[in-house]
Order: structure tokens, then sequence, then C-alpha cells
């Protein structure tokens, strides 16, 4: 296959985060596209610092050589109604629509703790009710069809803190909902931070796969943020996470997977750590060096 189908972009979360606005908050946007290109990517995700207005996002990013390929969608399936759910899907599907992305990557989060610094995410962590699991699957397979209608892919992402992290909670959202309307976001940090099996979720669910982001775990934070009870937020300030091959997982095995079935799409560079401590330039370009290194891209 021609290595020119898989494209590599970078999310913000490196330089801003969203969830924690005062990590990178000094950051302007405009530095923060920038040395998204300087280091060599080609794609990003949307932080709360890029334009709303999409002729004055796409200069800044056409300036750059940047493309947005995807953009967070929260829902509340679970406590919202579905009407009001679906309005705002719609809103944010055209807004990715007019910037030239084809996938939007949804989390449910009725019942997450992941934007909770009080509660522990291991131990806090929301369980779906039966009740829960009917409104989600249901729900997502009305807003995958809405996508489809609008020429995008809904996809998934399973995520520490919420209704849907470990295995089996993926391997029931793949169960319960429509192959050709709602595909997995394959996020490597979360599934190495909740303690599962990176290669078994990939080989189990790879046609599901519509979009991935790459993130490495520091396995002696991931133990001390079991140990001492941390939120998730506190993770992420610590350093949990980190740029592909600055942690535990072995990305060798995952990048071959992916290349040699033929995978089409963004791989994302989404590491969340405070950019105080790990510059967002420099762990940009380590990241883009070692993806070069690991898979010849």
């Amino acid at each position: 296959m021609s290595i020119q189908k898989i494209h590599l972009a970078i999310a913000p979360i490196g330089w801003t985060n969203d969830d924690l606005p005062e990590l990178g908050g000094e950051i302007p946007f405009e530095q923060c596209v920038s040395e998204m290109a300087l280091a060599g990517f080609t794609g990003s995700e949307v932080g709360n610092k890029y334009p709303r207005d999409t002729n004055v996002l796409k200069k800044a990013l056409d300036l750059r050589g940047l493309q947005i390929c995807n953009a967070w969608f929260s829902t509340f399936l679970t406590t919202q109604s579905y009407e009001e759910v679906e309005k705002a899907f719609i809103e944010h599907c055209s807004f990715l629509k007019a910037m030239g992305a084809q996938v939007v990557g949804v989390a449910e989060q009725g019942n997450s703790i992941q934007g909770r610094q009080d509660l522990a995410v291991f131990d806090a962590k929301p369980v779906n009710s039966e009740q829960e699991w009917k409104l989600l699957t249901e729900g997502l397979n009305k807003l995958g069809q809405k996508a489809k209608e609008m020429g995008m892919a809904l996809t998934y992402h399973h995520h520490m803190g919420t209704g849907v992290q470990t295995s089996e909670e993926i391997d029931r959202l793949m169960r319960e909902t429509d192959p050709a309307l709602v595909g997995l976001l394959y996020d490597t940090g979360h599934l190495v931070f909740s303690g599962e099996d990176p290669i078994d979720i990939l080989k189990r669910h790879y046609s599901r796969i519509r979009h991935v982001h790459l993130k490495d775990v520091r396995r002696p934070l991931r133990e001390k943020a079991i140990k001492e009870k941390w939120s998730f937020l506190k993770g992420v300030k610590e350093g949990v996470f980190t740029i592909p091959g600055d942690g535990m997982i072995d990305f060798k095995p995952i990048l071959t997977y992916l290349k040699g079935h033929g995978y089409q799409g963004w791989w994302v560079v989404e590491a969340e750590q405070d950019p105080a401590k790990a510059n967002p330039l420099e762990y940009a370009l380590k990241a883009r060096a070692y993806i070069r290194e690991t898979a010849g891209i």
C-alpha cells in the first residue's frame, strides 16, 4: 500500500488544554499551528483557541499547509434529550465539513468523571446501566446516520473516566451499534492507561477503526495514579501521557499492523502534557522523528 494513504496530524492539546485552560493558557493559536507545521505535520484537530470563523481558520491553516482532520464532540445521550444532542451534533459536523474533515470523534459525557478533579479516575469510573447502554447505542446509530447524510463518519472515542473505557465496554459498544454508522477512534494512550491490551483491541475491531490517536503512557506515573488515587486531570498535569516512543507502549507492532492492513486516514499524535514541563515544539519534533523511524512515514 502507498504510505500516502496515511496522513499525520498532531492535536493542539500539547500546547493548550481544553479541560485545563491554565495549561498553556499563554500560548497563542498562531504559535501552536506554526509549530505543528514546523515539526512536519500536515493535520490538526481543533482546540479552544482556534477561530470558529471557517474563513479565518482556513486562511491560517492554509498558510502553514495544515488541514483539520477531526474535532472532539461531547454527546450527552444518557442525560439529555436526543433532540438536543442531535442539534448540537449537526452544527458541529457542519463546521467540520466546511473545514474539509471527514470524521467526527464523539465521546459520551453524560456520566463522565474525566473533568472531575475531586474523583479518582479508576475508583469512580461510571458504569452504564442497561437503560444507559440502550440510550447510548441507539443514539449513536441515529447520530451516525446524520453524519453519513452529511458525508461524515462518526467515530467513537473510548476514554478514561467514562462508561466506554475498558475492553469489555468497547466490545459491547461495537457489538450494539451499526458498523455502517458507528466507527471506532482507536486511542493507544487511553487503552494502556486503563490497563487494556492495545494490540488485542486493534486486531478485534480493526474493521471499525476510522481515526487513530497515538499517545504513550509513562509507566511509573500510571502506577502512581492508581496508588495515589489521582483524578484523570491530575494524571494529565503530572505527565501520565507523553508522545509515542517516550513511554511504556511498543508502537512498532501497532503501526506495522495499521500499515499492513491498509489503514487509510489520519494518525494523530495526541499527547496532553503541561507545556511548561514538556516544550510542545520539542515534543512534536520528537514524535514526528519517532513515527518516521518506526513506521517509515
